[in-house]
């Protein structure tokens, strides 16, 4: 009878299971249409060719002055050799840590990609949760982070979240026409703009950059 009825509730949970449909959400490509998290990343990614620049520089300087080291080397002795050498170490040190505190796994370049994201995850987290009741999911996969081999399209809901975000993020074109837009032409929009105002959503206002060799 134990049997019978341990083999019952294995039954249910595993229908249980079976039964919850599973959606899929690509966060990546979800940021990536988001005029404002685009304007943040470029910003970024100029910083971090600037600081691949300035590395590219230390190494090359280095480079040359080790070249122009062993070409010396025979006619140094003493404190000449020494500082010399010193002064190598310290260049190849000073290099070495700038490739870890900007580019290693927690350098800034990491630090500042995971804050970049921040401001999104709870827009994001709420369109999903949205999304996931108004069709019945009982899973969302990120796949972004999930090794998806094989998916129905049914069941990507990505452009259905990036929908909904649409209408409760200001678009970044239309901000910038309000704040150059001359009083007079603001007061038509303004009148023409308030029946579907009324319609959105209010605002609450998860990726990373390959370490440099």
């Amino acid at each position: 009878m134990k049997k019978i009825a341990i083999f019952v509730t294995i039954l249910f949970t595993v229908t249980q299971i079976y039964a919850q449909k599973i959606g899929v959400v690509d966060t990546n490509y979800i940021l990536s249409k988001l005029p404002q998290y685009k304007e943040a990343e470029n910003r970024l990614n100029t910083q971090v060719t600037q600081w691949q620049s300035d590395l590219q520089r230390m190494q090359t300087e280095y480079e040359r002055k080790k070249e122009a080291f062993e070409n010396e080397k025979v006619l140094l002795i003493g404190d000449q050799l020494k500082l010399r050498e010193k002064e190598l170490t310290d260049m190849e040190a000073n290099i070495r840590n700038t490739v870890g505190a900007r580019f290693g796994t927690n350098g800034e370049v990491n630090q500042l990609r995971s804050n970049l994201t921040k401001p999104y995850q709870d827009q994001i987290w709420n369109a999903i949760k949205t999304v996931s009741t108004k069709n019945n999911l009982g899973i969302v996969l990120d796949k972004t982070t999930n090794n998806v081999l094989f998916l129905d399209k049914r069941y990507d809901y990505t452009d259905a979240v990036l929908s909904l975000l649409g209408k409760t993020l200001p678009k970044a074109e239309e901000e910038k026409k309000t704040r150059t837009s001359s009083p007079a032409s603001n007061s038509s929009k303004t009148r023409t703009g308030k029946a579907g105002a009324r319609s959105n959503l209010e605002r609450k206002a998860p990726m990373e950059i390959k370490n440099s060799n």
